[in-house]
C-alpha cells in the first residue's frame, strides 16, 4: 500500500487536512479568548474544578502532540489557560464531519444506550469518567442520572478548565479534577460505575493494565467498568487503514490495540473473567461520515466487580 501512488496521495491529503484543521480552529479560538475568560470569571458554580499543578503529565502525552493538535491536550501558557480545550472542542466537530452531534456528545449517548441495554437493573449513584477531556461525553451521563454524583478526571488542565466552564454554561453539575487514570486519589470501592470514551488508545502499553487495575480498585462490589473504544477493523485492510492514525496522526498507541485481549486484561486486573466482555457496535454509517469502513467503528469493553 505504501508504494501505491494513490495511497501516497490520499495519505498526504489526510495529513494536510489535519494540519489545516488546527490552523483554522486555533484562529477561531484566539479571536474569542477574552470572552471565554470573562465568562469563566463571572459564572455561578454548579459543579467544581480541582487542579493539581504537581501532577506529572505522562510521557504518552508529552512526547507527541496527540492528533497533531499543537501543544497536545495539556500545554498551557498562563495560569488560567483554557485554549487547548476550546481548540479540541472545535477540532473534534470538524474531524468527525459533525458525526458527534451539535454538542459533540454522541459517544456519551452511545455508551449510555449500551449501558442501559446491558445493565438494565443498574442505577449508579456515583459515576467516574476517566480521560474526560472537555467533558463532552461526561455531560450526557449527568443528564441521564441527575441524582448521581458525576466525577470527571483528566491529566490536562486546559481541557478541564474549558470543560468545567462548558458544563456550567450548559447548566450541568460535574466535579472535574486533574488526575491520572493510572492511579487516582479516590478511595477504594467508591464508585458504582467507571467509564471512558476513546481514552484507552491514547495511553500506553504500561498504562493500560494499570488503568484496568485502578478501575477494579475504585468499584464497589457489583459496580461496572465500561470503556468505549475505536475498533481497529474487520480485515487486514481495515486494520491497516484504521492504523493510519498511529503512523501519521500521532495516535501512537492505537495500533497496539488491534489484537489486544481486553477480557484477559480485565481478568488480570482482578475482575471475574466470566463478567468481562468485549462487544462490537455494528451499524452502517452515513456515507458522508465514512472514513476507513462503512461500519460503525466502536467497541464496548465491560466487566463487573
Amino acid at each position: 500500500m505504501e508504494c501505491e501512488p494513490f495511497y501516497q496521495f490520499w495519505s498526504a491529503l489526510q495529513r494536510c487536512s489535519q494540519e489545516r484543521m488546527w490552523d483554522a480552529t486555533i484562529d477561531a479560538v484566539e479571536r474569542d479568548l477574552d470572552r471565554l475568560n470573562a465568562n469563566r470569571r463571572s459564572r455561578k458554580l454548579l459543579g467544581s474544578l480541582s487542579l493539581d499543578a504537581s501532577l506529572e503529565i505522562p510521557d504518552y502525552h508529552r512526547v507527541v502532540d496527540i492528533h497533531l493538535q499543537p501543544g497536545g491536550y495539556h500545554t498551557e501558557f498562563m495560569n488560567t489557560d483554557l485554549a487547548a480545550g476550546a481548540i479540541y472542542d472545535l477540532g473534534l466537530d470538524v474531524y468527525s464531519n459533525g458525526a458527534m452531534g451539535c454538542r459533540n456528545e454522541f459517544l456519551g449517548e452511545l455508551l449510555i444506550e449500551h449501558f442501559l441495554k446491558s445493565f438494565p437493573k443498574k442505577n449508579p449513584k456515583i459515576i467516574l469518567d476517566m480521560g474526560c477531556a472537555i467533558g463532552n461525553s461526561t455531560l450526557p451521563w449527568a443528564r441521564r442520572f441527575p441524582t448521581a454524583r458525576v466525577e470527571a478526571i483528566d491529566v490536562a488542565a486546559p481541557q478541564l478548565r474549558y470543560g468545567h466552564q462548558r458544563a456550567e454554561s450548559l447548566g450541568v453539575s460535574v466535579q472535574f479534577s486533574q488526575q491520572n487514570a493510572e492511579r487516582t486519589n479516590f478511595p477504594s470501592a467508591s464508585f458504582d460505575l467507571v467509564v471512558s470514551h476513546i481514552m484507552l488508545h491514547e495511553t500506553s502499553a504500561r498504562a493500560l493494565p494499570k488503568i484496568f487495575t485502578e478501575c477494579r480498585r475504585l468499584l464497589k462490589p457489583g459496580g461496572v467498568m465500561l470503556h468505549l473504544e475505536i475498533a481497529r477493523g474487520n480485515s487486514v485492510f481495515e486494520n491497516f487503514m484504521t492504523n493510519w492514525e498511529s503512523w501519521n496522526n500521532n495516535e501512537t498507541f492505537g495500533h497496539h490495540l488491534t489484537h489486544i485481549d481486553y477480557v484477559a486484561l480485565a481478568a488480570r486486573a482482578g475482575f471475574a473473567i466470566e463478567s468481562a466482555r468485549c462487544e462490537r457496535h455494528v451499524g452502517e454509517r452515513d456515507p458522508q461520515q465514512q472514513l476507513y469502513s462503512a461500519e460503525s467503528p466502536w467497541q464496548f469493553i465491560s466487566a463487573v466487580a
